[in-house]
C-alpha cells in the first residue's frame, strides 16, 4: 500500500517543478517581448493613456473650464508619460502578465477580500450630530472648492513637469527619435530646440 503513495508525491513534485520551469520561460519570452517590441509598447502605452486621461478628467473634473485645461496638458505631458511609463512596462508587467497567466491556466479564482464595515452600536448613532441643510450646502461648496483647486494643482503640475522635461535635450532626442520612428512630422520649434546655441 505505501508504494502506490511514494508513486503519487514525485510525481507531484515533478509536475509542480515542470510548470515552475515552464512559467520562468514565459517570464523570459514576455521580458524579451517587452524589450524587443518596444515601438508596439509604446503604441499600446500611447492608447491607454489617451483612453484613461480622458476618462479620468471626466470623472474627476466636473467643471468645463478645468476639464479643457486638464485634457489640453494632459496631451502636452502624453510624450514624458511615454517614457517613464515605458521603462515601468518593461520593468514591471513581464511578472504581472506572467502571474496572470499562471493564474488563468491553473484555473485558479481569486476572490476579492471583503471589506469590513464597521459597527456603530445604536447608542452611539443617537449621539452623533445631526446636519442641517446650510451645513449640507456648506459641504458641497467646499467640496466643489476643493476640486477646483485640486483641478489647478493637477494642471500646473503637469504644466511644470512638462517644462522641466522639456527643457532636458535628453528628452527632445528621445521624443525626435520616437516620432521619426513613426513617421510623424515634428514640428519646426521643436527641431530648433535642437540646434546648438549661439
Amino acid at each position: 500500500m505505501s508504494s502506490p503513495k511514494l508513486v503519487k508525491i514525485p510525481q507531484h513534485l515533478a509536475e509542480e517543478q515542470m510548470q515552475q520551469e515552464r512559467m520562468h520561460d514565459v517570464l523570459l519570452l514576455l521580458n524579451h517581448l517587452a524589450k524587443n517590441e518596444e515601438a508596439t509598447v509604446k503604441l499600446i502605452l500611447d492608447a491607454l493613456y489617451d483612453v484613461v486621461s480622458v476618462n479620468l478628467i471626466n470623472k474627476k473634473l466636473r467643471n468645463r473650464s478645468l476639464n479643457s485645461v486638464a485634457k489640453s496638458v494632459a496631451r502636452m505631458s502624453k510624450p514624458v508619460f511615454k517614457i517613464f511609463a515605458l521603462r515601468w512596462f518593461q520593468k514591471n508587467c513581464p511578472q504581472l502578465i506572467a502571474e496572470w497567466l499562471y493564474l488563468q491556466a491553473t484555473f485558479t479564482v481569486v476572490q476579492p477580500q471583503p471589506v469590513p464595515t464597521p459597527i456603530v452600536p445604536e447608542a452611539q448613532l443617537d449621539s452623533l450630530p445631526k446636519i442641517d441643510n446650510t451645513s449640507q450646502d456648506e459641504i458641497k461648496r467646499l467640496r466643489s472648492e476643493v476640486r477646483c483647486l485640486a483641478g489647478i494643482s493637477l494642471g500646473a503640475f503637469f504644466a511644470l513637469g512638462t517644462t522641466v522635461m522639456w527643457s532636458n535635450p535628453q528628452v527632445r532626442t528621445i521624443y525626435s527619435q520616437s516620432t521619426s520612428s513613426l513617421g510623424m512630422c515634428l514640428p519646426t520649434d521643436v527641431k530648433s530646440f535642437d540646434s546648438p546655441a549661439r
